[in-house]
């Protein structure tokens, strides 16, 4: 019966989605994702389902999304729009609403209502981080490390700030070849509070020393720029311990046996979800409107919580998380919002990342080149 429904407010907003009818629509989607196992969990809960309840329509993917704004920016500039619909990290969202690259969404007239007669904008709630942000998950960047390269004698690293403890724990450090998290990390580990940290990562002065924190390890880094490559390091020996994004983590641990400890301490809660470009010719936005109101309702979220570790966005999916759709493992206890994981949580400050983002990029990248 749900399917039924769901499949009817699909049909029913393809006949009024522009005005076009299902056959006017565009038969082919790009989607811009990050790969992996996030964008295979996309692909089992909401795009497969679609495409096989809409035959003759395709779907096509780039695994983009790190240089979404960089490329959504280029495209403007050249006045060809490629992409049909693009996942961001939240800031990336803001950004690209603000600077009219991305297209406003009317929330309950574009997003399914919650199978508890919720309507999407109380359902999603305060996800909805920005005017052209469609929420999906709630994930965390934490910290993954060996547990055979654990020194005999010691403890297994508990606190962040064991990525900085090159004495007690030797060995090579992958991170992210972006700030954010790095940033955040360096400071909190050099003595600045918690609820300070943006307030003096807002300074130059901050910022240098954020960098001369991270300077402690430089030497001894590998610098990511997929969220895959960090599980791959750590499987490879490659690195003691690095960061990437919890779902990726699960991966490796629970589906792929790999001796690998989370770290949990200080996990940089943040949310990710899909913008449409601003621009699209009317039978690909047409296209796109029609996926989107099938892949937002309250069992598709829920069903990407059965193939990675990322809690949903909209609050009447929660009670519907299960089990592992081929593990068998309940999820729950997996996620970046459990209880027990979430006791020292850092919220990322999106808003901040909107505004302060392109800066310390520049001055970031730099550094590196340094």
């Amino acid at each position: 019966m749900k399917l039924t429904k769901t499949l009817l407010a699909s049909t029913a907003l393809a006949l009024t989605a522009g005005g076009l009818s299902a056959q006017d629509m565009a038969d082919s989607m790009t989607i811009v994702s990050w790969g992996g196992a996030y964008q295979n969990s996309q692909l089992k809960a909401y795009v497969e389902p679609y495409l096989a309840n809409n035959a003759g329509v395709s779907a096509t993917w780039d695994e983009s999304s790190a240089e979404a704004v960089a490329k959504l920016r280029a495209m403007n500039e050249a006045g060809n729009i490629t992409w049909d619909l693009v996942d961001v990290e939240a800031a990336d969202a803001i950004r690209l609403c603000d600077e009219g690259l991305a297209m406003e969404i009317d929330v309950d007239e574009m997003l399914a209502k919650g199978d508890d007669g919720s309507s999407a904008e109380d359902d999603f709630g305060d996800s909805l981080v920005s005017d052209c942000f469609i929420p999906q998950i709630v994930f965390s960047t934490t910290v993954g490390y060996r547990t055979d390269m654990v020194p005999a004698g010691t403890e297994p690293p508990s606190d962040i700030c064991a990525l900085f403890d090159l004495e007690t724990y030797p060995g090579r450090r992958s991170l992210n070849k972006r700030p954010l998290a790095n940033v955040e990390w360096a400071l909190l580990c050099d003595g600045v509070p918690k609820d300070e940290i943006y307030d003096v990562l807002a300074t130059p002065e901050g910022q240098e020393r954020a960098l001369a924190k991270l300077d402690t390890i430089k030497d001894q880094t590998i610098w990511w720029t997929a969220g895959a490559d960090t599980p791959q390091l750590l499987a490879d020996g490659e690195v003691f311990m690095g960061s990437t994004y919890n779902g990726r983590l699960f991966s490796a641990i629970a589906e792929q046996d790999q001796p690998i400890g989370m770290l949990w301490d200080a996990e940089m809660l943040d949310f990710d979800g899909w913008i449409i470009p601003e621009g699209l010719p009317e039978d690909r936005l047409a296209r796109v409107k029609d996926f989107l109101m099938f892949a937002t309702d309250t069992q598709r979220l829920a069903d990407q919580a059965a193939y990675i570790s990322y809690g949903p966005a909209r609050a009447s999916s929660a009670p519907l998380v299960g089990k592992h759709a081929e593990l068998g493992i309940d999820m729950a206890p997996h996620m970046p919002t459990d209880p027990a994981n979430a006791t020292n949580v850092f919220v990322t400050n999106y808003s901040f990342w909107a505004d302060y983002r392109d800066d310390i990029d520049a001055k970031f990248q730099a550094w590196l080149a340094r």
